[in-house]
């Protein structure tokens, strides 16, 4: 499958769900100081996120172009080095505000990874926030996946909520918990699990990040719950290997 394909059938699926299909934005952001480059699709929709602004539709998706090469999100160091980072690259994502949370963003990834792009489902590894319950019972009892290949990821980073499963655009702004799809590409590809000692080999390569922004971190790194505000938001970005 090309990756006009992957984009097309992507923006198509989320359309089918309600979804309504929203340009990419500039790569250097023109409203927002606390970014030197766009490096996610939710940046678009900061404001949104946090009850700053409204749009005439709940469903959005896009295929949003993305550079990291600065600030939190730079993978420039490890380009060339593993199979899945690059500083300039299309980031398809699926967004709800104030609609749907983490029951149908699960279910919608896994129905486009399984029956549109015909992944085999033994071929996918789920992560969760150590904490999110939520999420791990929705993998484990409502979607099926076998619990061995569901992994909680806690604070791994030295700090509270520095995990690669708590997912922040920056110092500050929208954040939370997230669930993360990998692909085994099989035991002939170097590498463990995530969360493994050997997690940074590309036999386990990540396809899709579902985040469920609840937080808002403020500049005394003080979480603000979006949730007990009556905002309930969340954002999925995935497949994020497109090159443009």
């Amino acid at each position: 499958m090309k990756v006009t394909q992957i984009r097309e059938n992507f923006l198509k699926f989320f359309e089918s769900k309600g979804h309504q299909v929203v340009s990419s934005s500039p790569v250097v952001p023109g409203d927002d100081p606390t970014l030197l480059f766009t490096n996610a699709g939710m940046n678009q929709f900061k404001d949104v996120f946090l009850g700053f602004d409204k749009r005439p539709y709940t469903r959005a998706t896009t295929a949003q172009k993305c550079i990291r090469a600065g600030g939190k999100h730079n993978d420039l160091d490890n380009v060339g080095y593993t199979a899945r980072h690059h500083t300039f690259f299309e980031m398809l994502g699926n967004f709800s505000f104030g609609d749907y949370f983490k029951r149908d963003a699960i279910s919608y990834a896994w129905e486009l990874l399984t029956t549109v792009y015909k992944l085999p489902a033994d071929k996918l590894w789920v992560t969760v926030y150590a904490e999110d319950d939520e999420a791990y019972d929705i993998w484990a009892k409502e979607v099926g996946v076998p619990t061995e290949r569901i992994i909680r990821i806690g604070d791994n980073k030295g700090a509270r909520y520095a995990s690669d499963n708590f997912w922040m655009m920056g110092d500050t702004g929208p954040c939370g918990p997230c669930t993360e799809i990998f692909y085994d590409h099989g035991e002939d590809i170097p590498g463990g699990p995530p969360g493994s000692p050997e997690e940074d080999g590309d036999r386990y390569i990540e396809i899709w990040n579902n985040v469920f922004m609840q937080f808002n971190r403020d500049e005394a790194r003080l979480s603000v719950d979006l949730q007990e505000r009556r905002i309930l938001h969340q954002v999925t970005t995935s497949i994020q290997g497109l090159v443009s």
